[in-house]
């Protein structure tokens, strides 16, 4: 072997050590995506049917949200601050972008709580909805389940006056003028309040209990890099080969043409027909 195949061949595994690393990286990554989205089904399947519990018990006076308890159910009696309701909007629920109805709510112990009391869709002739309907009025019971606040929208993404682009707790606080008495770490999905309405939101749906791709995207980045020393190995083969059979023909042999593909029979259909011409 001279040195110019040397270090053509040495090239060659360079590439396929570069695209290999990187193949490792983006399998890594797939696999740490992975391990989150179970961590998160075992948190649903954990806590989403447990028996409701004061929401001052998980989450006291100065307190915020613990990891752990994402989903527990919570029941607040109080009530409804109707007036300071806002609309995050670009939801994606009944094939729309619709509204999820965010009503502040004002428990016994003076605490406020944001209450996701479910969705509605943007109006028939317009973009906002055609109406939403009210909470109960008077001292209520919200029974539902805790979830962590949204993080701020991205700079330059903002919602007309009565809606918010995520459910910013922060933002909810200044926008209803509660931001002293807010709980800004968490607010509530709705499941039931009594006395119960006679028309209410939609609900929200279930959470997905879909593991995601991540798991078969990460064995294919493995597969890949492989497949990537594989396809070197086979090109280095083949130029053994070639230049084994070079040897044996001797000196005095043509030079090796590449070789031609077949033609089909509508090409050589065309050339009978330019000879008879």
């Amino acid at each position: 072997m001279n040195r110019e195949t040397a270090l053509r061949w040495s090239g060659y595994l360079a590439m396929a050590i570069v695209f290999a690393v990187a193949c490792a990286f983006l399998s890594n990554w797939q696999f740490s995506r992975n391990a989150e989205r179970d961590a998160e089904l075992r948190l649903v399947a954990q806590n989403y049917s447990r028996e409701p519990v004061p929401v001052g018990e998980l989450i006291p006076d100065g307190g915020s949200l613990a990891a752990e308890d994402e989903w527990r159910p919570v029941e607040m009696t109080g009530q409804y601050l109707t007036d300071q309701t806002l609309l995050a909007r670009n939801r994606p629920h009944g094939g729309t972008s619709a509204f999820e109805v965010l009503v502040p709510f004002r428990t016994d112990s003076g605490r406020v709580v944001v209450v996701d009391r479910g969705w509605v869709p943007p109006g028939d002739d317009q973009p906002e909805p055609d109406s939403i309907p009210a909470p109960p009025t008077g001292e209520v019971t919200v029974v539902g389940r805790l979830q962590p606040g949204e993080r701020p929208a991205r700079e330059g993404r903002s919602a007309p006056e009565g809606q918010v682009p995520t459910i910013d707790l922060q933002l909810i606080g200044t926008e209803t003028g509660q931001s002293s008495a807010l709980l800004d770490s968490a607010y509530v999905l709705m499941t039931t309040e009594s006395p119960a309405p006679a028309d209410r939101p939609n609900p929200l749906e279930d959470p997905s209990a879909d593991p995601g791709p991540y798991l078969s995207y990460a064995i294919q980045w493995i597969l890949f890099a492989v497949m990537g020393f594989a396809f070197i190995g086979y090109i280095i083969r083949t130029e053994i080969r070639h230049r084994r059979e070079d040897e044996e023909a001797g000196p005095d042999a043509p030079p090796r043409r590449p070789t031609q593909r077949r033609r089909d029979r509508d090409m050589e259909a065309e050339d009978e027909l330019l000879d008879a011409r």
